[in-house]
């Protein structure tokens, strides 16, 4: 049987329902499909139930429920075997241990339609070892979304060394389908990208407080109200793009190398060739598409920050 269409995808399935799995319970189910759920931890029906009629508050109000979607597509399913047997997607989301969840692939590849991608939640672990353990390890893929899936656009798209290319263009083309933003990584890493970033600015948000530089609330307060605020309307490579002025992220290395190159007081830092500066400045204008006006650049982001800062402000006040 030919493999469903990706933006034709009616009936989901979702293989463990704990924090990250009833939140993509609740978005499926917002995007209109029928969802079979599968958990065998005792309660699990009462409580992903009881957190997608919370969430689909949020939802409503954001406007990302379709007509006619609704919670009563929600079914949980006895066996592992029930819930996939005709599922067109699965997603998921068992414990964050390697050797279950090639057990937990094994079983669902064994029992699922033959086309049906298999596609995993997990935060860090990598595919290649997990779908060693599947008759049709070409259809299984790393999809690990950002929490809480239901409200997060990002999901993070990976293939083992035994998945097919068009696997992960279909998950990419499905994921866009429903409004979510997948982005795709071009080999498998631990950690994905989104977690990498985090844990290393954790670490260094740990050293600073366990050096004395400053304590936990001044660390926190550091990056909601600066980088922190940024983030939310652009990434790294396009910060210091705008950084370097009008000169852009080649005029950043220019003014700010010959000073960071002799610290040695942060953590270890990438020392770049020229040869791989000129590939991340060909990223910026490939990422910005000929929308690289410094002006409009510049008067976008602080428009967005200006949006950011009220509605911080609404917050506080108390009125959200």
């Amino acid at each position: 049987m030919a493999r469903t269409a990706p933006d034709s995808v009616s009936r989901v399935a979702i293989v463990g329902t704990g924090t990250i799995g009833a939140s993509w319970c609740t978005y499926f189910l917002a995007r209109g499909m029928a969802v079979a759920a599968y958990d065998p931890m005792a309660g699990a029906e009462a409580r992903t139930r009881g957190f997608v009629e919370r969430a689909w508050r949020d939802l409503e109000a954001l406007g990302l429920v379709r007509d006619g979607a609704g919670p009563d597509a929600l079914s949980f399913a006895a066996s592992l075997e029930d819930a996939v047997a005709e599922a067109e997607f699965i997603q998921e989301n068992g414990p964050e241990d390697q050797a279950k969840k090639g057990a937990l692939f094994a079983a669902i590849d064994a029992a699922c339609p033959p086309e049906t991608i298999i596609a995993s939640s997990t935060s860090a672990l990598v595919m290649s070892p997990i779908q060693a353990h599947c008759a049709r390890p070409e259809r299984c893929v790393n999809a690990h979304p950002f929490n809480p899936p239901h409200l997060m656009p990002l999901v993070e798209v990976s293939g083992g060394d035994r998945t097919e290319d068009e696997a992960i263009a279909w998950t990419m083309k499905f994921y866009t389908a429903i409004g979510r933003v997948p982005v795709r990584l071009n080999r498998e890493v631990y950690g994905h990208i989104a977690n990498r970033l985090q844990y290393a600015l954790y670490n260094e948000a740990v050293r600073i407080v366990l050096d004395g530089i400053a304590n936990v609330a001044d660390v926190d307060a550091a990056v909601r109200n600066g980088p922190g605020l940024r983030w939310g309307i652009q990434g790294p490579f396009l910060n210091y793009h705008l950084a370097g002025g009008e000169g852009g992220l080649e005029r950043f290395y220019e003014i700010f190398e010959g000073r960071d190159k002799g610290n040695t007081d942060r953590v270890a830092r990438q020392t770049l060739t020229d040869e791989q500066k000129r590939i991340l400045a060909d990223g910026i204008a490939e990422m910005l598409a000929g929308d690289d006006a410094f002006a409009e650049l510049t008067a976008r982001r602080d428009r967005r920050l200006v949006e950011l800062l009220r509605l911080r402000a609404r917050m506080e006040a108390g009125e959200l």
